[in-house]
């Protein structure tokens, strides 16, 4: 590891975590270069929902690549992206009655974002945004304002402005309707909440912490923002490409957002590419006015069309990602259950789920036994305190069983060391 030390970056974070030098992947599985194996409950950050060198995926990329297919092309017309096109209209919009233009920004998500707050203001005329308590949106400028975790916001350098934020789906618990506050706050001329261009909002907060809107409060917002004339965001970037049991995180509220923001898992293979989808009346760009040098990730286009093709033509993938979520919440509620004096809690949706620690401290230990005995699982929530489960949608079952089971084992060690440090240290206040 002292090539990395030496010479990279002190802004590395997940090295941190998990130091060890990977060299090989296959679906759940990481190898390192020792020849240890790890199942990952990681799955790049929800960057990999179909696995390691998905072979689907893999064959259509190194086919294209021996047939000279165009690599790089800008936003320039090309059969790759033209077959994307054709097969994300088919197989995600037309089955669910959608209508959308489709933007390829920048190849990042939180470009997505950038560009879907610019594209509200410019069809607005209005500057402000809101966002929830417990956001993340990204780490450029723009994005970063909309964030809410201080860690991320205090490295900014510089003020970050004109967004107002708002408390998400039962911040202040479930009988407090936060979404009568911000009705009552945008109606209220006097509130100090300008009327915004757009409300933006995760129907299910990852790196938050596994928060869950209520499928009614999504419906009342989506209702408030029709109601004063608002743009309402859904950022699906993590959430998305079927991580919570359908292929957008909205489905099961009903709604229509006028603006989508999707990356991570696009893709299928871990490519960089990101989308930005728009009801067809707000396309307002000018010709280059949000651009940018690698918004035509041909490779991405081939192996995000190959996984449309392969998952998504019918509903037998989606059925097989509610069947392991349910798994998993039986799981997670047992193991909650097993430790009452823990006082652990069961948060998230689909496959997107993960135990909360009363102590922050609990959740780094659980992770941190949890690689050492073949685990990759990592934290989230403004205080790290979240345990979360973000494997591969494509995880065999044997596998998440066994991954599961390291996860017990270690919850039972930490959980265990707790309790043996604060005896010793209620034995040392006695003394």
């Amino acid at each position: 590891m002292r090539i990395f030390n030496r010479l990279e970056s002190e802004v590395r974070g997940y090295i941190r975590s998990f130091p060890t030098i990977f060299s090989k992947a296959q679906n759940a599985v990481l190898t390192d270069e020792g020849g240890t194996t790890y199942i990952d409950f990681l799955a790049g950050a929800g960057t990999l929902n179909y696995g390691h060198n998905n072979p689907v995926m893999k064959q259509a990329v190194i086919d294209y690549l021996a047939e000279d297919g165009i690599v790089h092309g800008l936003d320039m017309a090309t059969s790759a992206k033209k077959a994307f096109l054709q097969t994300f209209e088919s197989h995600v919009l037309k089955p669910r009655s959608m209508q959308y233009k489709l933007q390829f920004t920048g190849p990042t998500g939180t470009n997505a974002v950038e560009a879907a707050i610019k594209l509200a203001r410019n069809v607005t005329g209005r500057q402000m945004v809101i966002s929830f308590t417990n956001g993340f949106h990204g780490v450029s400028l723009g994005a970063l304002a909309l964030t809410g975790n201080r860690k991320f916001r205090d490295a900014a350098g510089v003020s970050l402005n004109d967004v107002h934020r708002a408390p998400y789906s039962g911040y202040f618990g479930m009988n407090i309707d936060t979404i009568a506050m911000l009705d009552k706050m945008i109606a209220d001329p006097s509130s100090g909440v300008d009327l915004p261009a757009a409300i933006i909002v995760e129907c299910v907060q990852g790196e938050g912490g596994l928060n869950v809107a209520g499928l009614n409060w999504l419906k009342k917002l989506e209702q408030l923002c029709k109601r004063h004339e608002i743009l309402l965001i859904v950022d699906d970037i993590q959430a998305g490409c079927g991580r919570t049991g359908t292929f957008f995180s909205f489905e099961p509220a009903g709604i229509k957002p006028d603006i989508v923001t999707l990356s991570k898992s696009l893709s299928g293979f871990g490519l960089p590419m990101a989308l930005l989808l728009m009801k067809p009346e707000l396309d307002v760009w000018k010709p280059g006015q949000h651009n940018g040098t690698f918004r035509g990730n041909n490779m991405a286009f081939v192996t995000a069309t190959a996984a449309l093709e392969h998952y998504w033509r019918d509903n037998k993938f989606q059925a097989s990602i509610q069947k392991k979520a349910l798994t998993i919440e039986i799981f997670l509620d047992k193991l909650v259950d097993s430790y009452p004096d823990a006082k652990l809690t069961r948060r998230g949706r689909g496959m997107m789920q993960g135990i909360a620690c009363a102590d922050p401290a609990l959740a780094d230990r659980i992770t941190s036994i949890a690689f050492q005995n073949g685990l990759i699982i990592e934290t989230s929530g403004g205080e790290d305190e979240v345990v979360k489960l973000l494997m591969p949608l494509t995880i065999e079952q044997e596998t998440l069983l066994a991954g599961l089971d390291i996860l017990e084992h270690a919850v039972a060690e930490a959980v265990t060391e707790t309790a043996t440090s604060n005896v010793e240290s209620d034995k040392e206040v006695t003394a």
